[in-house]
Parts: C-alpha cells; sequence; structure tokens
C-alpha cells in the first residue's frame, strides 16, 4: 500500500515536471528513452 502511494506520487510529480518543461527534461535512470535531436553539421572542430 505505501509503495503504491509513493509510485502514484512519483508519476505525479514527473507528468507535472514534462508538462512545465517539456518532453525529456526528467526521465528515470535506466529508463530506455532515445530522443530525436535535430542537428547541423558544420564540419568545425571548435564549435
Amino acid at each position: 500500500m505505501k509503495n503504491d502511494s509513493k509510485r502514484t506520487a512519483l508519476e505525479t510529480a514527473l507528468a507535472q515536471i514534462e508538462k512545465q518543461c517539456g518532453k525529456g527534461s526528467i526521465m528515470r535512470l535506466g529508463q530506455d528513452m532515445r530522443m530525436e535531436v535535430k542537428s547541423v553539421p558544420t564540419g568545425s572542430l571548435s564549435l
């Protein structure tokens, strides 16, 4: 019972953070979540 309430509270907190800060802003360790990030190849090593 106690673990269920903790899990529910954690899920609620994670959902609120994602709503405020955007998807991928927070995730659990070990969670296999990959995001597609756009990039522009410049060829410059100093960037």
